[in-house]
């Protein structure tokens, strides 16, 4: 097969993924960079019907390579430890490989480990390049069930009171993890190599789970306790930065605390480049209890997409831009911020698990 024709074939093998890559030039120039002619071979004999983080025995790759299982298993293996596909066991629990899908590693390999080389400062530009506005929008919303979701501050929730079921809560979350690893956040990583700092930490992705193991397996992360998960759920909230996970009940797999700066989600959204609803799903909305409103003006400031003005001393709360993260309680000096749940929204989630959630996307596709 020609150079140039392998690369415009495996874009377009991506783009057939569930959580796939939207077909453009600027992705064969990715490509370009991080597979060889032969690679690009190889990954195109990989399976595009399956959802995120599910390995494919190297006996049915095979079906579709022209190559013997050997090289093909020693091709698959050198692109699982350059991070641009998938490794892990099969449901017989076999080694295995898979594409990575739209938010499942592919670009993050390039960012999670923090540094700072030639070939990530290359790679955040070609990302930058590649995922503009049309095809974030492309990536994250062509079905009605979101991928993620965002999960309010613990302070901002009353579940007494309405009854907020115990998925929409990180303690919650991290809780019933069985492994967490910590990175580095790829988005902000990316900002920063192409010279954009915007003060943030960046070592405070967290994975959860199956996507842990992979992270920590491959040297992309390392694994943190269940206390230290927290702490630092903790100190990215007193940073005004948003969590987002899965939007599924459990086996959650990512937990990304985002910033309005550099993130993909908040930082559309705080720009207004995307509307609020059209790549995330968002649960929970700001009440402002006036009564005890000081008028101090701080949840204002500290509001991470811009949906708080102050009108004759009284936030007033944007609701079509309002992500519900609760970020704003934390400087809330007389606890008069609440999250509740949106009137169109039940606080049920669409799957029980993420494998659920993915199944159901891919129904949503007709795949």
């Amino acid at each position: 097969m020609a150079r140039e024709e392998v690369y415009k074939k495996l874009s377009e093998h991506l783009s057939r993924l569930p959580m796939g890559y939207p077909y453009r030039e600027d992705l064969e120039e990715i490509l370009k960079e991080n597979f060889s002619p032969d690679e690009a071979e190889a990954a195109l004999a990989i399976p595009t019907d399956t959802i995120p983080l599910r390995a494919v025995p190297v006996e049915e790759i095979l079906e579709n390579a022209g190559c013997t299982k050997e090289e093909l298993g020693i091709i698959l293996e050198r692109l699982a430890q350059k991070g641009v596909i998938y490794s892990g066991k099969t449901e017989k629990g076999e080694k295995g490989y898979a594409l990575h899908q739209v938010g499942f590693g592919f670009p993050q390999t390039f960012f999670w480990k923090g540094e700072d080389t030639p070939h990530a400062k290359k790679m955040s530009e070609l990302v930058a390049k590649y995922f503009n506005r049309k095809v974030t929008m492309e990536s994250f919303s062509p079905t009605e069930t979101r991928a993620y979701r965002y999960i309010p501050v613990g302070r901002s929730l009353d579940a007494g009171k309405q009854g907020v079921f115990p998925q929409h809560m990180m303690e919650r979350v991290v809780e019933q993890a069985e492994i967490i690893a910590l990175g580095h956040c790829p988005c902000r990583m990316a900002f920063k190599l192409r010279g954009f700092g915007c003060g943030h930490p960046t070592e405070v992705c967290i994975k959860l789970n199956g996507m842990a193991r992979y992270v920590i397996d491959r040297g992309l992360a390392k694994e943190i306790t269940k206390d230290q998960a927290l702490d630092v759920i903790k100190k990215t909230e007193a940073m005004g930065l948003v969590h987002f996970v899965d939007n599924a009940e459990d086996e959650i797999l990512h937990n990304c605390n985002c910033c309005g700066c550099a993130c993909w989600n908040v930082g559309n959204i705080r720009r207004r480049k995307i509307p609020r609803d059209a790549i995330m799903a968002t649960y929970f909305t700001r009440m402002t209890h006036e009564d005890d409103c000081a008028g101090c003006g701080e949840c204002v400031d500290i509001c991470p997409v811009n949906a708080v003005e102050m009108k004759d001393d009284i936030p007033v709360v944007d609701e079509e831009w309002c992500i519900g993260c609760g970020v704003c309680s934390t400087v809330c000096g007389t606890d008069a911020i609440e999250m509740l749940l949106r009137p169109d929204k039940t606080g049920q989630l669409p799957a029980a698990t993420v494998s659920e959630l993915h199944h159901k996307i891919m129904k949503e596709k007709g795949l």
